[in-house]
């Protein structure tokens, strides 16, 4: 588990060791192993992968353009390079996408199922403007392939500052996870506003709801089968 995971983490001394332990090979993106042990995404680009100073640049700007346009691919990235004066073919930018974990977001099946139509609430980011942290906190579960099963990571980050202020694994996929993540960043971090998730039957729950109302804690939801509607934390 997560306790585990932060024991290990506290064995490894230098930046070295801890880029060591993130590999391109797993299913969990870059950046989410990078955020896990705490060293940024820009230390394991520049010298494990030996990319040129061009190709960094290149997946700068295209992180960036990824946060506004989630749904964009391959052609439609290297269309918006050759707007700024870039001419990057579809293979060169296919590849650097991919090293950065990348990938344009469609509507997909819900990870988790879906739940109990009485709690489902709206959709409240629609337009909102979030102008400080602690506004708007999303949530999401997402899977770890393993040997043997399944381990599921729940991760909620700040909309605003973009900073995961809480995780944790759990191998089973149900409430307690996401309330016990929860309950941990609020002890942290203080109170969001709004904390939004997806229609999942974690979320969509008597317990969940129950606390997130005992909390003063506005809930939004996604439309069912919106992945763009949560972004921000589907990205992670």
């Amino acid at each position: 588990g997560a306790g585990v995971f932060k024991k290990k983490l506290k064995e490894v001394g230098s930046v070295r060791e801890r880029l060591d332990m993130v590999s391109r090979e797993e299913r969990l993106s870059i950046r989410c192993q990078c955020k896990l042990v705490s060293v940024s995404r820009g230390s394991f680009y520049y010298k494990p992968l030996g990319e040129s100073e061009e190709n960094l640049k290149l997946m700068r700007l295209m992180d960036e353009h990824y946060l506004e346009h989630p749904t964009e691919g391959v052609l439609r990235m290297r269309d918006f390079l050759l707007t700024l004066g870039i001419v990057a073919n579809h293979k060169r930018v296919r590849r650097l996408l991919r090293l950065m974990g990348l990938m344009a977001i469609y509507p997909r099946r819900n990870l988790s199922r879906l739940g109990q139509a009485k709690y489902i609430r709206p959709y409240l980011l629609r337009d909102l403007q979030v102008v400080r942290p602690n506004q708007v906190w999303a949530i999401d579960i997402t899977y770890i392939p393993m040997s043997r099963g399944f381990l599921y990571l729940t991760a909620i980050i700040d909309v605003y500052s973009r900073y995961i202020v809480g995780w944790g694994i759990s191998n089973t996929l149900d409430a307690a996870c996401s309330l016990n993540v929860t309950k941990e960043a609020i002890a942290r971090h203080g109170k969001p506003e709004i904390i939004n998730s997806d229609q999942g039957s974690q979320f969509t729950c008597h317990e969940w709801i129950e606390f997130l109302k005992k909390e003063g804690i506005r809930i939004s939801m996604d439309g069912k089968g919106r992945a763009i509607d949560n972004i921000f934390i589907e990205r992670f």
